[in-house]
């Protein structure tokens, strides 16, 4: 059973690497709840906030609600892996 959560993480989080918004939104979620996964509220943060620059209203108001929980540190930290990683994004699509 630990295989079959492993691996659907895993599918999700290339799906969210991939730049799929839909599959940011639930791995944002997945973090944020604890849910399959440990509970990480800044990497909860970040996915959401790639889903949100991509148009998903959900993500937008979940990472509203999870940043009041958060530290400023933490908020900064999200935010910064989140810029990593729409830099990387961008350079990737460029080749």
């Amino acid at each position: 059973m630990q295989q079959i959560f492993q691996k659907t993480n895993g599918d999700w989080e290339r799906a969210a690497d991939a730049g799929h918004p839909g599959a940011q939104f639930q791995l944002g979620l997945m973090y944020a709840t604890g849910e399959e996964i440990p509970q990480d509220l800044v990497l909860a943060h970040k996915w959401l906030n790639l889903a949100a620059t991509r148009g998903s209203g959900d993500a937008t108001t979940l990472r509203a609600e999870i940043t009041l929980e958060m530290s400023r540190k933490d908020v900064m930290t999200a935010q910064r892996l989140a810029r990593d990683w729409l830099g990387r994004f961008a350079s990737d699509g460029a080749e």
